[in-house]
């Protein structure tokens, strides 16, 4: 047992090659975040190639988010029990062939049923990534290096419609997948050469049955959402859906319960600043990712840019989101101001610039570059603080959960947005295009569409629903901001005798 400690304090320092594997790492992390936004800017293309409808797209985008954001806590804890290494080259492969597959699919159900393979290669490079950074590093770089691989995260989730764009500018749709592939060959011959194999083998064991009840409630109640507009909010098929998902996701929490090594311990529920920041972590990606998903459509279908245009102008919110993250902004506030109110500051930028794109960018791009901005520095202030709140509120022996439940929540707010935005969208668009012309998606509608008048109200049609879904969005993140800020403060005051919360534990036991 002391030669183990021994070893857990000795073993991370100064690792020769920490930086060049950091460097690995994170590529092979922005490929798998950049998967979760990249498709956004081929809707255009897959509706025309695959005749893929509008409900067929967000499970195009949701089939990846879902499994991945199911199997996250298990994948962590699964890499703790068996191997980081090991589970790292699983997962590249496991993303390499999903990402092959999808780049061949010849019809929408073949495209979505390689989209959840590779959320199963993206859930084990998720949580073993930053495990791996935990373990190469010492005290003294640790923070700087997580830094860096939480700079490359938030660049990836933004910047895949730019990338999708560059792509979708000299190939065919299915090269933003094939991409993957060399990225996938490179990390699996750099992983294998370079990180050492850590393991922790009275590790948790891995919670099958509740990342399959977790996985199984999400997709029903998501199902249900992007059906509810087409199939109507009453049928018995949106309210089978939803109340299924409800009653597994109640059997999951039951399960969580009594289960002796659970996924998700409810028990950090009774903690007023775990469920501030889940509040805030939820909402953040729901607002951000939403919003990419339907201000794609809205420039290439309404405004006519194409898709690598498109993507060059949703780019400031990277850029943005980048630029202050490397500045470390965010983080030399939350020591001045303190992490409710930097929460609550980011929270209300990003609700701001929702509601500058719906108000002012609905004919042209200005409006939208200064909501992308502004909505960018929101991101770049919220999330690191909201992150940083949510393993505060976790015991320091369960820091390698905080950070799987940490991507469960980003992961699950993501594939909320698509499906609660787009189905605001969809339900404004449906009520205001004639029933003649069956407005099953925007290009549907002005396939239909009988001369220049009837193609110009489809097109005022779809960007009202686009400034009623962004405003829809804009106020959940402004309530999310003000919930996650006043449980935050709530929690600090009543805290205000125990001292400063610890920090997370080296989660990451090489074998003694």
């Amino acid at each position: 047992m002391t030669a183990t400690t021994a070893a857990n304090r000795t073993a991370p320092a100064g690792h020769p090659q920490r930086w060049l594997i950091l460097g690995v790492i994170c590529l092979a992390q922005l490929t798998v975040l950049l998967d979760n936004t990249v498709l956004s800017v081929a809707i255009p293309s897959l509706t025309r190639e695959l005749h893929a409808s509008t409900t067929d797209i967000q499970w195009m985008i949701n089939a990846y988010s879902l499994v991945q954001s199911g199997l996250l806590l298990t994948a962590g804890n699964a890499a703790d029990r068996y191997g980081r290494k090991r589970m790292l080259v699983a997962g590249l492969a496991v993303f390499g062939v999903g990402s092959l597959a999808a780049g061949l699919a010849g019809t929408s159900a073949q495209l979505i049923a390689a989209r959840a393979g590779m959320g199963v290669g993206g859930a084990l490079l998720m949580t073993t990534t930053l495990a791996v950074v935990v373990q190469i590093f010492d005290d003294t770089e640790r923070v700087k290096a997580i830094a860096l691989w939480s700079t490359v995260s938030s660049l990836g989730f933004a910047a895949g419609p730019l990338v999708g764009g560059v792509m979708l500018d000299h190939f065919w749709w299915g090269a933003i997948f094939l991409i993957n592939i060399p990225v996938a060959a490179v990390g699996l011959f750099a992983v294998v050469a370079l990180v050492p194999e850590s393991r922790n083998p009275q590790g948790d064991r891995p919670d099958l049955l509740g990342a399959l009840l977790s996985t199984v409630g999400m997709t029903a109640v998501v199902y249900a959402i992007i059906s509810g507009p087409e199939q109507g909010w009453s049928s018995a098929e949106v309210l089978g859906a939803a109340g299924a998902g409800l009653l597994v996701l109640g059997g999951f929490v039951l399960w969580e319960l009594r289960v002796p090594y659970p996924m998700l311990d409810m028990h950090f529920f009774r903690d007023q600043r775990f469920i501030g920041a889940v509040a805030g972590a939820v909402l953040v990606a729901f607002g951000m990712t939403g919003s990419l998903f339907l201000l794609t459509q809205h420039l290439q279908f309404v405004l006519g840019y194409g898709p690598l245009d498109a993507g060059l102008r949703t780019a400031p919110l990277a850029l943005t989101v980048v630029a202050l993250n490397l500045t470390g902004v965010g983080a030399r506030l939350v020591g001045r101001l303190g992490t409710p109110a930097v929460i609550a500051s980011g929270m209300a930028l990003v609700s701001a610039g929702l509601a500058a794109i719906a108000l002012l960018g609905s004919h042209g791009y200005g409006g939208m570059l200064l909501g992308l901005v502004v909505m960018g520095a929101g991101v770049a202030l919220s999330m690191p603080a909201m992150a940083n709140a949510i393993m505060s509120a976790i015991p320091p022996e369960k820091a390698g959960v905080g950070a799987g439940i940490n991507g469960t929540l980003a992961e699950f707010g993501n594939g909320l947005g698509v499906a609660v935005l787009g189905a605001v969208l969809n339900s404004r668009f449906a009520a205001l295009v004639p029933a003649a012309v069956g407005a099953v998606s925007l290009p549907a509608a002005l396939a239909g569409a009988d001369g220049a008048g009837e193609r110009s109200r489809i097109e005022e049609a779809f960007a009202s629903g686009l400034e009623t879904s962004q405003l829809v969005g804009a106020a959940a993140v402004l309530a999310g901001g003000l919930l996650a800020a006043a449980l935050l403060r709530r929690a600090e005051r009543s805290a205000a005798g125990h001292g400063a919360p610890q920090a997370p534990a080296d989660v990451t036991k090489p074998r003694a």
